[in-house]
C-alpha cells in the first residue's frame, strides 16, 4: 500500500464519492472526466483495493470506498488549514480596538513592536457581538471585548485569551451631583437610570453585563436611544440629558463630562482578545505575547469580596 499519497487524488475520489457521478464530479473540480477518472485509477493501484463500483447506469463506494472517505475527508480538510495558515501569514491582520486610549491599543502597540515584519492594522468599532458578526464574514480578524456575555453560537465560532479584569466606571456630566467625587461606590446610583447600550445591537454583551451589575441595587439601565458618536455629539447629548454611562476606567476623556471610578465594590468587567478558530497568524500570536505581557490589574479577583465579577467568570486558561 502507498504510504504516500497526493492530497489532488484524495480530492478526485471525495468529489465522486459526493457527487456518484464521474461527469458531475469532474465539473466540480474543474478538471477533465477522462483525467478525474484516470486518478481515481491511480489511487486504486497505490491503495490495492477498489474503490468505486462501476455501471453504465450507476456508480456506488464500495466497502473499502465507505472506509476511506472519512480519512480522505480528514487529509484533505488538514490540507487546506495548512495553505489557509500560509496564505493568512502573508497578509494584514485587521485588528478592532473598539475605541482609541485603551488597553487594547496598548497591546496593539507591544504586538507592532515585538513584530515590525507584519502588518497588524486597526479598526475602531464599539460592541463585540457586531465584531464577531465581522469576524464570522472575514472582514475582521481580532477584537476585545466581554466573551462570556456572547451567545453560544458566537462563542462558538471564536478562540479567545483573558487580557485582564476591567476596573468599570461611570461617565458623569460635569454638573451632576457626584461629579465631584474622586469615585462613586454603586450605592450612590441608586435611583438612577444608566446608559449601559440598551437597544445596539452590536452590544448587547455590555448591556447584559450592566443588568447583573445593577441588579438589585435600584440602578436601571436606560431604555433603548439613539447612540451619541463622536466627541462632540457625546457633549451634546450630555448637556441635554445628563444621564450617566457605564465605561470601562480607561475609557478616554470626554468633554463636558467626567469619569469616575466605581466602588464598594470595584465592578469588574474580564476584557478577553477574541480571534476566529484556526486562524494562524504571526501578527495574532505577536498580539497574544502582548496581551500577555499588558495585562495587568487583579489577579483572582473572583475570590476578594472587594471586587464584583459577572458570573461565571471566565477561564483565564481557556484559548
Amino acid at each position: 500500500m502507498a504510504r504516500d499519497v497526493e492530497p489532488r487524488l484524495l480530492r478526485g475520489f471525495a468529489a465522486v464519492a459526493a457527487e456518484l457521478h464521474f461527469t458531475r464530479a469532474a465539473a466540480r473540480l474543474h478538471v477533465a472526466q477522462q483525467a478525474l477518472s484516470r486518478d481515481v485509477r491511480r489511487l486504486e493501484r497505490e491503495l490495492g483495493v477498489e474503490l468505486f463500483l462501476r455501471s453504465t447506469r450507476r456508480v456506488a463506494l464500495t466497502a473499502d470506498g465507505e472506509r476511506l472517505l472519512p480519512y480522505a475527508r480528514r487529509v484533505l480538510a488538514a490540507h487546506e488549514e495548512l495553505a489557509a495558515a500560509f496564505a493568512d501569514a502573508g497578509r494584514p491582520l485587521l485588528v478592532d480596538l473598539n475605541t482609541e486610549g485603551m488597553i487594547s491599543g496598548r497591546v496593539l502597540a507591544g504586538a507592532r513592536a515585538a513584530a515590525p515584519g507584519c502588518e497588524l492594522m486597526a479598526r475602531f468599532e464599539s460592541g463585540l457581538t457586531g465584531a464577531v458578526a465581522e469576524i464570522a464574514a472575514g472582514r475582521l480578524d481580532v477584537s476585545f471585548g466581554y466573551v462570556a456575555g456572547l451567545a453560544p453560537s458566537a462563542r462558538a465560532l471564536l478562540d479567545h485569551q483573558l487580557v485582564r479584569y476591567e476596573p468599570l466606571a461611570v461617565i458623569l456630566p460635569g454638573d451632576h451631583p457626584l461629579a465631584g467625587r474622586t469615585s462613586v461606590p454603586l450605592d450612590a446610583l441608586a435611583g438612577e437610570s444608566v446608559y449601559a447600550g440598551a437597544g445596539n445591537p452590536r452590544t448587547p454583551e455590555w448591556t447584559e453585563l450592566a443588568r447583573r451589575l445593577f441588579e438589585g441595587r435600584g440602578i436601571a439601565v436606560l431604555p433603548p436611544t439613539p447612540m451619541a458618536v463622536g466627541a462632540e455629539e457625546f457633549r451634546r447629548v450630555m448637556e441635554r440629558h445628563g444621564r450617566p454611562v457605564l465605561a470601562v476606567a480607561d475609557f478616554p476623556a470626554m468633554p463636558g463630562s467626567v469619569l469616575r471610578p466605581l466602588t464598594d465594590p470595584v465592578p469588574l468587567a474580564p476584557l478577553s482578545m477574541v480571534w476566529r478558530k484556526g486562524l494562524r497568524h504571526p501578527g495574532l500570536d505577536a498580539l497574544r505575547a502582548s496581551a500577555a505581557r499588558t495585562g495587568g490589574g487583579p489577579r483572582s479577583p473572583e475570590r476578594d469580596p472587594a471586587y464584583w465579577l459577572p458570573d461565571p467568570p471566565p477561564d483565564p486558561a481557556r484559548v
